[in-house]
């Protein structure tokens, strides 16, 4: 969500389709926001989702030069204390690390990727565990998203969801606690008991342990 990989990503993806003749639409349709393996069982369940899956993604890592960063990203995160935020992406770790670096973005202490569940979006698992890593309940959490998976992903975690227009539309988006047009329409302001997100998003800084039911990341 702070990387726009758009043209990555269909790039990569129309490449894939072609070659192994599966409809570049449809493959497209349902690719935002899944894990690549995830989306690889739903649009062709007869090849081998893992092995596509890597090679997939090593044409990704290698297509840096189409990468942005998503205008506000910046200041959005120059505007949140050190340790209040987390990057959860049903991208691989190889690959979300090359997308943060390969932009200038920071790489944050809680990094969720595709790897480190068991289920991806739109289960509620990868956010989860990023409430954990973060020491929040998932009340506490606030979500931005762009795909219909994410945004399913982040309400089934209890957590409020901020979706943003830059890959799907927002008839797509309408179950999203907020839609907005991008981050730049989203600004941070701290203070000792709170981070506060306008125009209309608020959360707690007080840290307390995650309800229950959620899950911890997995020991690496």
């Amino acid at each position: 969500m702070l990387v726009d990989s758009t043209a990555a990503v269909h790039r990569a993806w129309t490449q894939w389709g072609r070659e192994v003749g599966v409809d570049v639409a449809g493959v497209l349709a349902v690719a935002h926001g899944r894990r690549t393996a995830d989306t690889i069982r739903l649009v062709a369940p007869q090849l081998d989702a893992a092995a596509e899956a890597a090679r997939i993604e090593e044409r990704e890592i290698g297509q840096a030069q189409a990468l942005r960063r998503y205008p506000g990203a910046t200041a959005l995160l120059g505007a949140l204390p050190p340790g209040s935020w987390a990057v959860v992406t049903s991208g691989s770790r190889p690959l979300a690390l090359s997308r943060l670096q390969a932009t200038g973005l920071p790489v944050p202490a809680t990094l969720v990727t595709g790897d480190d569940v068991t289920a991806g979006k739109p289960d509620p698992e990868c956010y989860l565990a990023g409430a954990a890593g973060l020491s929040l309940a998932p009340p506490d959490c606030v979500v931005v998203e762009d795909a219909p998976a994410g945004v399913a992903s982040g309400l089934a975690a209890g957590m409020r969801v901020v979706a943003v227009t830059t890959t799907h539309p927002a008839a797509a988006l309408a179950t999203a606690d907020l839609i907005l047009a991008g981050l730049g329409e989203l600004r941070a302001r701290t203070s000792a008991s709170e981070i506060r997100l306008s125009p209309r998003v608020h959360l707690s800084r007080v840290h307390r342990p995650p309800a229950s039911s959620s899950r911890r990341p997995r020991p690496k």
